[in-house]
């Protein structure tokens, strides 16, 4: 297939999902990831769609929302793995909250076997998740059906939160930063996460590489609530996604990454939602300055240097040499 051919192919494939991944795009042109992310490059040079880590969008991607048939096909196995991990910070007995997307869908599937588990959700992805779990109770909230996501909006279900106290909520969005925190493309969606936050003791944001580094319309999460953020490692060329990891990690967001070489990764009964998988837990702290250290001057009254290289001397030393200075 020549170039021409390829683009064009690849930008009807944009064209009718709304985004599609890097991976998806090379098996169906029959080439390599390099070999889409140039072609990728040069239609985002023509205006003709917008690029994004793993994947490509339509033109204007900060203002559009992709829709769930499109976002299921996005960084996948990340989902997947941030979803094994997250799901070993929720314990028996607990109650929760999980707010709408994938990477939370995937998350509720590891939840079903979470004996005593509480969860209380405005997605309908995660209800049918949950729906013949043993032992799992799920509270629905009120509201709007929003069909793009399955998740349900609207003063109904903020209202249906008022009150509600739970130890930790699990939210995804479309776009993470360490300058605004979570965000979404949707005004409604928005507001029902806020609420799902206050209704919180902890947050848990769960958001693969792809979001790193990008803003969109409406804050849900600002930084400084954010308690921990469960993501993948990013490639070793995504710059932007480290970048963003260690300002995060700054600003004190306790960050796990899924697929490392490590022990396992949190504790509590989260394996009750299945094996755990082999997973590092980071946290990027940064060195604070120590305190500054105090140099004695000429009438100082700290030892200088020299005197403590050489040693204390004993008081019947020091006596000596006053006896000798006098005589002298």
């Amino acid at each position: 297939m020549f170039a021409a051919e390829r683009r064009q192919l690849i930008l009807e494939m944009v064209r009718a999902n709304g985004a599609v991944s890097l991976r998806e795009l090379a098996r169906v042109v029959q080439t390599s990831e390099v070999t889409v992310r140039r072609d990728v490059r040069a239609l985002e040079a023509e205006g003709l769609l917008d690029r994004r880590h793993g994947g490509a969008v339509l033109p204007g991607g900060f203002t559009r929302e992709s829709g769930f048939p499109q976002k299921s096909h996005l960084a996948t196995a990340e989902k997947t793995a941030i979803a094994d991990l997250a799901a070993n910070f929720v314990e028996e007995g607990e109650a929760i909250v999980v707010g709408a997307g994938t990477t939370t869908q995937e998350l509720a599937r590891r939840l079903a076997r979470v004996p005593g588990l509480t969860v209380v959700t405005n997605s309908l992805l995660v209800a049918q998740a949950l729906a013949h779990a043993n032992r799992v109770e799920v509270v629905m909230t009120g509201g709007t059906l929003r069909g793009s996501n399955y998740a349900l909006v609207g003063s109904g279900a903020e209202q249906s939160l008022h009150g509600l106290r739970v130890s930790r909520a699990f939210l995804s969005g479309s776009g993470l930063t360490a300058e605004r925190g979570l965000s979404t493309s949707n005004m409604l969606s928005a507001s029902v996460d806020r609420a799902l936050v206050q209704a919180a003791a902890e947050v848990v944001v769960l958001a693969d590489h792809t979001k790193l580094g990008t803003d969109t319309m409406f804050q849900t999460v600002p930084t400084d609530l954010i308690t921990r953020l469960v993501t993948d490692e990013p490639p070793a060329h995504d710059d932007r996604a480290a970048t963003e990891l260690q300002a995060l990690a700054d600003q004190g967001v306790q960050i796990a990454v899924a697929g490392g070489q490590g022990g396992s990764a949190g504790s509590g009964a989260g394996g009750a939602g299945g094996d755990a998988v082999p997973a590092r837990q980071q946290r990027r702290d940064v060195p604070l300055p120590g305190p500054r250290r105090q140099v004695p001057g000429a009438g100082g009254q700290l030892r200088s240097a020299s005197a403590s290289m050489l040693g204390e001397q004993s008081p019947g030393a020091e006596r000596a040499r006053v006896a000798d200075l006098r005589r002298r």
